[in-house]
């Protein structure tokens, strides 16, 4: 049996899971010594937990990333006590972890409405203070879409996602012949003999129509979100959700897993990610298997072949296609290689960004000393 994998170094797309940004609380306002008066307290800054953000959203719209809280206002003879600044909100999708730079954790924000306050504003100028303010607090901080699992499972009922992550982990998730298998994520850790730990997500079942938030749709896609690379999964030799449903070849799958995903967030598409292309052991396998391969490499010339809303803005680029064959164990030890290395890369390419980020600011603050 012939094995195939593609390996393809893609660029990094619109997907944002990670966003480093500057934050000053306002500065209080100045006292008046005359007259006792007291400046008003700076603005803080939050972030808030709010529906329908993603950090890209975030980085969209503040190209600059900077964030202050407004001055408080100074005492005066018509207002002895200063107005206390505005606070600003920075808008953040749940799920987020917020740290400064040096990795300390601020908060989380775990449902919505949830906040954390980043950098509080500066005291405003009073008798304990000679009538002079204080500067509001800064930093540099970030927020880090907290993972279940660095790996999530995508595919169909059936596809084989729970047999595929019980061979390459320890999870024993419960398997059946029904429709929807998964019931819950269940999350298997693959180990390696230098004693790394990869996690896998298989998440609750995904059926056409789960943007639109058909059984456990939305549930689905918001765990998708919150894994570094996905896994997609499709049987060699397509599948038939029910009798009242079409066929769908394992291209045809792969194609409406995309469209899905791009659906509800085309961020989602631009995820690095791998296909594994399950159940090698059934008969014309390979012929089915060379076919899914000539019709990935140039999937434009096969669109014809999917009805008009199946096809995706962008096809889906896998960093490796993986033929295995989870009830033989065929194919299972070369899965597990392609999926360190590719998060061996993944990790690598966001280590030089980070150090990237540490030198531009670094960078920034000798220039203003200058």
């Amino acid at each position: 049996m012939v094995q195939f994998s593609r390996i393809c170094f893609r660029k990094y797309g619109n997907f944002v899971d990670n966003l480093r940004m500057y934050v000053q609380g306002g500065n209080g306002g100045m006292g008046l010594p005359r007259l006792g008066g007291q400046g008003g307290n700076g603005g803080d800054v939050w972030v808030v937990a709010s529906k329908n953000m993603t950090l890209r959203r975030v980085k969209d719209k503040y190209p600059k990333k900077r964030f202050t809280g407004t001055v408080g206002a100074n005492s005066s003879v018509r207002s002895l006590k200063g107005e206390r600044g505005e606070d600003k909100e920075i808008f953040a999708p749940v799920g987020v972890t917020v740290t400064t730079d040096d990795g300390r954790v601020l908060g989380d924000l775990n449902a919505l409405g949830d906040r954390v306050l980043v950098a509080k504003g500066g005291h405003g100028g009073s008798p304990y203070t000679a009538f002079k303010p204080t500067k509001g607090d800064f930093q540099h901080i970030r927020l880090d879409l907290k993972l279940i699992a660095d790996l999530g499972l995508v595919g169909f009922p059936n596809a084989g996602k729970s047999s595929v992550l019980t061979a390459i982990s320890n999870a024993t998730p419960q398997i059946g012949s029904y429709a929807f298998t998964t019931l819950k994520p269940e999350i298997g850790k693959l180990m390696y003999k230098d004693h790394k730990q990869i996690s896998v997500a298989d998440l609750p079942g995904l059926i056409e129509g789960a943007h639109i938030n058909k059984g456990m749709g939305h549930k689905f896609l918001k765990h998708v979100e919150r894994t570094k690379q996905l896994l997609f999964v499709v049987d060699v030799c397509g599948f038939q959700l029910a009798s009242k449903t079409p066929f769908r070849s394992a291209f045809g799958a792969v194609q409406l897993l995309t469209k899905e995903l791009e659906l509800y967030n085309e961020e989602l598409t631009s995820k690095p990610a791998l296909l594994v292309v399950n159940k090698m052991d059934l008969p014309e396998a390979e012929d089915k298997l060379a076919q899914l391969q000539e019709q990935l490499q140039n999937p434009e010339e096969f669109s014809d072949l999917l009805p008009d809303n199946m096809i995706p803005k962008n096809y889906m680029t896998f960093g490796h296609v993986v033929p295995v064959s989870a009830s033989t164990g065929f194919g299972i030890e070369h899965l597990k290689s392609c999926i360190r290395k590719s998060l061996d890369e993944d990790e690598a390419t966001a280590t030089k960004a980070i150090h990237h980020d540490r030198l531009q600011a670094l960078r920034q603050h000798s220039q203003k000393h200058l």
